[in-house]
């Protein structure tokens, strides 16, 4: 038992010495800007603790008096952390104070809760003085209002950057209105309306080619005829309107029934294509006459059914 309570009181103490060892760490401090001021004039008043991060401390609440005659017109905090030890940090509380009645007002010690105990800092004196007034000379009415000119150079000082930026704006704006009227207009060249050449005029063209050739004489008569009906059916899909390229011998024929076409021209028309389809599918070989008999046809049937376009008599040029 007796040991029991050796152990007890050890261990009080032990306990005792880290409470004290901790609110030792903890460091509480007050003071004052200035101890004297006048009346109506300010001065700081600094609660400052220093402790370990992990360590918890309250700071002392401050109304917005102190007592009756001290008061407080502002406040701010600043936290600072230790050069050599980030882990030691000061936190600074900073009130404005001031007063209106002379006097010697006392800042009471304020206390810093921590988990060791309080730390109280020492208690200030603050002296208020009056301001000395002269009783020997006159009272004087208050001044007015000093009237000081204000002339364009200050204005234009106060708002040169507006101006600057209205005079930029402006160039800005003229420079683009002055390319617009300066720039040089593009000038659309109107191309003249190539001439149409009618269709009988490219299909003779196109058969003196191919009878300057002379394919046929040179063996080379399914060639031959396979041009000289290729010209022809571009002539009646131009002339007649109808799908000549696609369609058979036979098909060109019922298209052509009721087109204003002699007899005469569709028989050389018929000697021409059915000449041509047994020479590249019968394997046909016509006599010399034939192959050019088959080019005169087709000659002849575009001259006897060409399309003459008839040009515009200009009024005044009959006159002529």
């Amino acid at each position: 038992m007796r040991n029991f309570n050796y152990i007890l009181i050890l261990f009080i103490l032990l306990t005792g010495s880290v409470y004290n060892a901790k609110a030792q760490d903890v460091q509480a401090e007050a003071k004052l800007d200035r101890t004297a001021i006048k009346i109506g004039e300010q001065t700081q008043l600094h609660l400052v603790a220093r402790f370990h991060v992990k360590d918890k401390v309250e700071f002392p609440a401050l109304a917005d008096s102190i007592g009756s005659k001290v008061l407080i017109v502002g406040s701010k905090i600043d936290t600072i952390f230790d050069k050599d030890d980030v882990s030691i940090q000061t936190i600074r509380h900073n009130y404005t104070i001031t007063s209106f009645d002379s006097g010697q007002y006392a800042i009471p010690a304020y206390a810093f809760h921590t988990t060791g105990g309080d730390v109280k800092t020492q208690p200030l004196t603050l002296q208020v003085a009056t301001v000395a007034v002269d009783t020997t000379k006159a009272a004087y009415d208050i001044k007015q209002p000093l009237a000081i000119s204000y002339t364009f150079w200050d204005w234009l000082r106060d708002n040169w950057v507006w101006v600057v930026g209205a005079l930029a704006v402006i160039l800005i704006i003229g420079g683009i209105i002055y390319y617009l009227r300066t720039r040089p207009k593009k000038v659309e060249v109107v191309e003249p309306p190539k001439p149409v050449i009618p269709a009988y005029v490219t299909a003779l063209q196109k058969l003196a080619e191919l009878r300057d050739k002379k394919l046929w004489q040179q063996e080379q008569t399914k060639q031959y005829h396979t041009e000289l009906t290729d010209v022809i059916r571009d002539y009646l899909e131009s002339r007649y309107a109808i799908q000549a390229q696609e369609q058979t011998s036979d098909e060109i024929f019922a298209s052509l029934r009721y087109m204003d076409i002699s007899e005469e021209n569709r028989n050389l028309l018929r000697q021409m294509l059915i000449l041509a389809d047994l020479v590249k599918f019968a394997k046909e070989k016509p006599l010399p006459h034939e192959n050019e008999q088959s080019l005169d046809n087709a000659v002849a049937f575009v001259n006897n059914t060409k399309q003459v376009v008839q040009t515009p008599v200009i009024k005044g040029e009959d006159k002529k």
